[in-house]
């Protein structure tokens, strides 16, 4: 009974919520209701979240099918492949050599005493 409810109250909301943002542009308001309903009941707010996913993902799925159908439902276009840049061409002569693309760091050096660790390890801390 009480789920049955809540679900009834969310769905109103959701109605209510997306029908303002609508309206007024305003498309924090959803969210606003959504953290109203938090901070008294997580049940509610769950249930509202949810009931607001579903009705955007149902507009969006309503506007590919009536898009479908005003092209006749012809399949959409594949997608093209990058084309390949310079493929077999070889350097100009006076193009500048390509450096390498892994960053170098400074040279390693050795610790100054035996016992002190490398300059890039981290130092051990005893209590």
């Amino acid at each position: 009974m009480a789920d049955a409810y809540v679900d009834k109250v969310a769905n109103e909301l959701a109605d209510l919520a997306l029908a303002d943002q609508k309206a007024s542009g305003d498309i924090g308001i959803v969210d606003m209701i959504g953290e109203v309903l938090g901070a008294s009941s997580q049940t509610l707010q769950e249930s509202y979240l949810t009931a607001v996913r579903v009705r955007r993902a149902e507009e969006r799925a309503r506007e590919i099918l009536a898009q479908r159908a005003a092209s006749g439902y012809a399949p959409p276009p594949k997608p093209k492949p990058a084309p390949l840049q310079h493929a077999g061409d070889a350097p100009a002569a006076d193009a500048p050599a390509p450096q390498d693309a892994a960053p170098q760091g400074p040279p390693m050096s050795k610790p100054s005493h035996p016992d002190a660790p490398a300059p890039n390890m981290p130092r051990r801390v005893t209590r």
